[in-house]
C-alpha cells in the first residue's frame, strides 16, 4: 500500500546528469546482499526503494541511461557519466513498479528499510547489526535468525 501523504522526492546521479521524481514510496524496501549488487555498487550490499511505474518519472538525463543485462536476467540501469546505479529490474519483470536506489535520492524519504535480503550470499565481512528480518535469497525465501 502507498504511503499518500509522502511528498515527491528527487534524486539524482552522481553528477547531476540524470534526474528524478518519485511520487510515492511502496513500503517495501531492502537492503540487498547478494553478490552481484556487492559487485555494482563497490559495498557490502545495496538498497533498494520501490515505486510503481506511474509514480516514477525521469526529469532529466534519461538518454543517459546505459543498462546492464546479467546472465541470469536482471537488468542494472546507470548513469553513463558517473557511472550511479539508478534501478534494478528482475528478470520476469512485469514494468508495474520501478525498483530504485536509495543512496540517489535527494530528499529524505521519512522511511527504513525493512529487510535485508539475499543474506545467504552476503560478504563474509559483513555483520548485520540491526533487527530487521533476514532472508536467506529474496522475501519468500527462509527466513534467517
Amino acid at each position: 500500500m502507498s504511503n499518500p501523504i509522502q511528498p515527491p522526492l528527487r534524486g539524482q546521479c552522481l553528477c547531476g546528469g540524470v534526474k528524478y521524481q518519485v511520487d510515492a514510496i511502496e513500503p517495501r524496501m531492502a537492503h540487498c546482499h547478494c553478490s552481484m549488487c556487492r559487485k555494482f555498487h563497490g559495498a557490502a550490499f545495496a538498497t533498494f526503494g520501490e515505486a510503481k511505474s506511474a509514480s516514477f518519472h525521469w526529469l532529466e538525463g534519461e538518454d543517459l541511461l546505459k543498462s546492464y543485462r546479467a546472465e541470469n536476467g536482471t537488468v542494472r540501469r546507470f548513469c553513463a557519466n558517473c557511472g550511479s546505479s539508478l534501478t534494478f529490474a528482475p528478470p520476469k519483470d512485469t514494468g508495474e513498479y520501478v525498483e530504485f536506489t536509495l543512496g540517489t535520492l535527494v530528499d529524505d524519504p521519512k522511511l527504513t528499510p525493512d529487510a535485508h535480503i539475499f543474506v545467504g550470499s552476503k560478504a563474509g565481512w559483513d555483520h548485520i547489526c540491526d533487527q530487521l528480518p533476514q532472508y536467506e535469497a529474496g522475501r519468500g525465501s527462509q527466513q534467517l535468525d
